[in-house]
């Protein structure tokens, strides 16, 4: 079985090598190889069109994609509370994602459904809007340059390089899609439901593992991401445990997801002109009862 990932290996997937490494998957009877990401795969084509039976994405790219017919169905997601997040300099005193937007620059993807809804809440019209470049050298030569990031990366990255950033999350704003979620495809869920259960029992298992001890994980990751330093994994693996492991995951597992979520996530999606309309979502979470 392939597992497409949407980003290079990082600790946002830590606990699909766990699952690997420990064992878990095996125990399942499952042979799991991970493809790494990266900008522009496209990983739910991917998963749709049936060369990969498993992949990452997100909440809101997955009621998207249903809405233009890719019939994906979510199973698994790692993060309850987004990692995604706006990253300032602390010397400019922000107290949150209202104060970055009276002023300075701010790269960001203005197709981002989280950019709409922040344009939509708080307007961009008294910053400069940049395209985001996916590194942190501008934020941290300019003291009056914010941008996009995951909490988990971008400010660990531009903390090492000697900057003083300070991040907000976009869910604290009320947008808070699930991220890191472990899709398939419908036909695979109606063909073999068993083996994707077991898939879901064996990442959960890994996860566990993860969150347990990151090192051996990291380790490996390390040698497929040679970009990314051990003392980066290890902060970063810190830094997504509490979006992670919620209350919420402690009483009905990790993973867990609720159709109230969706619901608020597809009512948004449409407000925000993203879907004509909101789907079913009795349809879209077929596959987690």
């Amino acid at each position: 079985m392939k597992l497409a990932l949407n980003w290079v290996p990082e600790p946002e997937f830590g606990g699909f090598y766990a699952a690997r490494e420990s064992g878990a998957f095996a125990k399942e009877g499952l042979d799991v190889e991970i493809l790494g990401g990266g900008a522009g795969v496209p990983v739910v084509q991917m998963v749709a069109g049936g060369q990969v039976d498993f992949g990452i994405s997100g909440a809101d790219e997955v009621l998207t994609a249903r809405a233009r017919g890719a019939d994906v169905l979510p199973l698994f997601a790692v993060f309850q509370t987004s990692p995604q997040a706006i990253m300032t300099h602390e010397s400019r005193g922000a107290k949150g994602i209202a104060d970055i937007l009276k002023s300075g620059t701010l790269a960001i993807e203005p197709g981002l459904p989280y950019a709409a809804y922040l344009k939509k809440k708080y307007g961009f019209d008294k910053v400069k809007v940049v395209p985001y470049d996916g590194g942190v050298a501008r934020f941290v030569a300019d003291k009056d340059f914010s941008q996009q990031c995951f909490i988990t990366a971008e400010p660990i990255a531009a903390k090492r390089k000697g900057s003083d950033p300070a991040a907000f999350l976009v869910a604290s704003e009320g947008f808070n899609p699930y991220v890191v979620v472990v899709i398939t495809r419908a036909a695979l869920w109606k063909e073999n439901p068993e083996r994707v259960r077991a898939f879901v029992r064996a990442t959960r298992e890994g996860w566990r593992t993860y969150l347990q001890d990151p090192t051996r994980s990291n380790e490996i990751m390390a040698k497929l991401n040679t970009s990314m330093d051990a003392e980066t994994f290890v902060a970063a693996a810190e830094a997504q445990r509490p979006l992670i492991e919620t209350t919420e995951t402690k009483e009905k597992g990790l993973g867990v997801m609720t159709s109230e979520r969706w619901e608020t996530l597809a009512k948004q999606l449409v407000d925000l002109g993203v879907l004509e309309k909101a789907p079913p979502i009795d349809e879209v979470l077929v596959a987690t009862r």
